[in-house]
């Protein structure tokens, strides 16, 4: 399937490895098809490009790739809803965005990733959802890199 990207331009990916976000996410619920793609240089970032919007592009990464380790629960909706029969089908994602020094001060420059709504993504499946956390009902744990 070609799809069309405002950032990479046009590039193929097999529909089978497209990811199905049935409800879309938030604020993007048009956005319903998503594959992953990899960009070269970024060895810690995966890039979620939509397949239904050209604009429409994410950057992911692994929160232990920032020292933190969460659980959450998902409902039995959610669970359903991604066809999860158990904990190491899932794959979590933080979305993360790059902030420029002139959107604050030159501190507070770099990567913000948003723990409070993790993707999780049934990698045998390819369905996914945004899990929006409205409380703090997860357990988190900062590790110091090495």
């Amino acid at each position: 399937m070609k799809i069309e990207s405002a950032q990479f331009g046009t590039f193929e990916v097999a529909e089978d490895k497209l990811i199905e976000f049935p409800a879309g996410l938030p604020g993007f619920e048009d956005c319903k098809r998503f594959a992953l793609v990899h960009e070269e240089g970024a060895d810690a970032v995966e890039l979620l490009q939509s397949v239904d919007d050209p604009e429409v592009v994410f950057a992911l990464a692994d929160p232990a790739s920032f020292g933190i380790h969460y659980e959450f629960k998902l409902t039995d909706d959610e669970q359903a809803a991604l066809g999860l029969n158990s904990p190491e089908q899932a794959l979590v994602a933080v979305i993360v965005r790059k902030d420029e020094a002139g959107e604050g001060s030159p501190a507070s420059a770099g990567l913000r990733a948003n723990f409070m709504a993790p993707l999780v993504i049934n990698v045998e499946a390819r369905r996914g959802l945004q899990k929006v956390i409205n409380k703090m009902e997860c357990d988190i744990t900062m590790r110091a890199k090495d």
